[in-house]
């Protein structure tokens, strides 16, 4: 009994202490009921180094493409293979699209129902990751749904297969794209 009440004493002390601390963290100090202290003005200054290098990220190069503001050189924005980007909108072609950026490497494809099936639907999201031509570079995910019978779509399993295949699908695409332009650059 003796120990049972050494224990609630040592809670409430504990509880007594915590509340005691936060009420001296938490309200407003006299001083800060006026408002905000002036204090000393601080002018931009572009050749301060920035939180990502020199220069920084800053909304003007991230609208310019050019991210990490290293200027007008090769390689100024966020590198997407151009191969990939073509053949993942050639391969991608039979769904609506809803949404692409160059920028990140990023197509997105909006519901499209099966022809054979219309109350099964897919939706894929292709991602550029590396601006390599290679399987490596290159991420498919492809998201399904059934109409059940009330007439709600609802999420569906996908075989890994289907992801794996087109994939490889665009991928030979690419490669096919890629021959035709040396092709092309070798006869002109």
């Amino acid at each position: 009994m003796a120990q049972r009440q050494k224990g609630a004493q040592f809670v409430t002390l504990g509880c007594v202490l915590s509340i005691g601390i936060l009420a001296a963290c938490g309200g407003p100090a006299q001083e800060d009921a006026e408002g905000p202290r002036p204090g000393p003005s601080r002018e931009f200054d572009p050749d301060e180094e920035g939180v990502f290098g020199p220069g920084g990220a800053s909304l003007t190069n991230a609208l310019s493409g050019d991210f990490l503001g290293r200027g007008t050189e090769e390689g100024n924005s966020l590198p997407v293979n151009k191969f990939l980007w073509q053949a993942s909108l050639d391969t991608l072609s039979f769904l609506p699209l809803a949404s692409t950026d160059p920028f990140t490497g990023v197509i997105a494809t909006d519901w499209g129902a099966s022809p054979t099936d219309p109350g099964e639907r897919f939706k894929v999201t292709a991602y550029m990751v590396r601006p390599a031509l290679a399987a490596s570079s290159l991420k498919v995910a492809v998201y399904r749904e059934l109409r059940n019978g009330e007439g709600v779509w609802v999420p569906a399993p996908v075989d890994p297969e289907t992801s794996r295949k087109l994939e490889d699908a665009i991928l030979v695409r690419a490669r096919q794209i890629r021959i035709a332009e040396l092709d092309g650059s070798s006869t002109g």
